[in-house]
């Protein structure tokens, strides 16, 4: 009798262990899942909904299918937005990069006042955006900026005309972007740079490797963790590009710099159109998502090789 109680009591210990530890699982993650259920998942589930219907804020919602999306496809305004979009992010995704990860580069190295330059170099990036749009601005004026000047200077007799051209716009909302967004990058690339063992490049060193060779062979495959994460987040950020261009440009001169977001806060704040501004913004989440799938498996063709 003892003998068959004492596994059936073992066996209650153990049920009511995984259940205490399952409790305790979730006690930890509900919390979590409240505020993402409450703040993104409900509010995602009723965006697509909203994306079907006529709505705006002063009446009732009237279902109308998928003619939001039927009126997206012929509306030139979106097209251009769209292309906007796409035109920035080609632009600033790779100089971001590049930018960033040779000043990650530069000040991996022990020379003195590091620490100044690298403050300096991330200190952009939590600057008020306000501020930057108007130093910029003022930056890159067509007749009295010091950048217009600096190429005057230099012989260019008729420099662009920068936030007031529709052909230079958008070069220079990414220049500005990038310049921005160079800090928050750098920082993410030194983390990832002072792990990277020493050893391998002393021993590439010792087999005749030159700089390049080392940073091609060396460096930049101990990156690509960093890199993936780098570039997955600087596609979605410059996919949702809003604010910056919202007050440096406010999408001028005429259609230059409109981008999706830009186009879906004039659809939704300033036209009332709800419903058709969710239905742009259905777009930009799919195209987010199917960027970001298609890096994540490019990735792991990669890593399996």
């Amino acid at each position: 009798m003892t003998s068959t109680a004492t596994p059936q009591r073992a066996s209650r210990r153990r049920s009511r262990l995984r259940t205490r530890n399952t409790l305790l699982g979730w006690s930890f993650i509900l919390p979590n899942f409240l505020g993402f259920a409450t703040l993104t998942l409900v509010p995602v589930i009723v965006l697509f909904y909203m994306s079907l219907t006529n709505w705006n804020i002063f009446g009732s919602s009237q279902f109308i299918g998928f003619d939001n999306f039927v009126r997206l496809a012929s509306d030139g305004s979106f097209r251009t937005a769209f292309v906007n979009t796409i035109y920035y992010s080609v632009l600033h995704i790779p100089l971001t990069i590049i930018v960033s990860l040779g000043l990650a580069l530069l000040l991996n190295n022990k020379i003195r006042g590091v620490a100044f330059f690298r403050t300096a170099a991330f200190f952009p990036y939590i600057t008020s955006i306000v501020a930057i749009a108007l130093v910029w601005n003022l930056l890159f004026s067509p007749d009295y900026g010091p950048i217009n000047e600096i190429l005057r200077f230099f012989g260019i007799s008729n420099p662009p005309g920068w936030l007031t051209s529709a052909d230079w716009s958008m070069p220079a909302v990414v220049i500005i972007s990038t310049w921005k967004d160079m800090g928050y990058y750098m920082v993410l690339f030194l983390a990832a740079l002072q792990t990277v063992p020493r050893e391998l490049h002393e021993a590439a060193r010792m087999d005749g490797a030159n700089v390049l060779q080392r940073f091609t062979n060396v460096t930049l495959p101990s990156l690509r963790p960093t890199m993936f994460f780098v570039t997955v987040m600087l596609t979605i950020n410059s996919l949702k590009i809003f604010d910056l261009i919202l007050v440096l440009t406010d999408g001028g001169p005429g259609q230059s710099t409109t981008v999706i977001s830009q186009f879906i806060y004039r659809k939704g704040f300033e036209e009332n159109d709800f419903g058709y501004a969710s239905a742009a913004s259905v777009v930009l989440f799919f195209l987010c998502i199917i960027v970001t799938i298609v890096q994540f498996a490019w990735n792991q063709r990669k890593s399996a090789r």
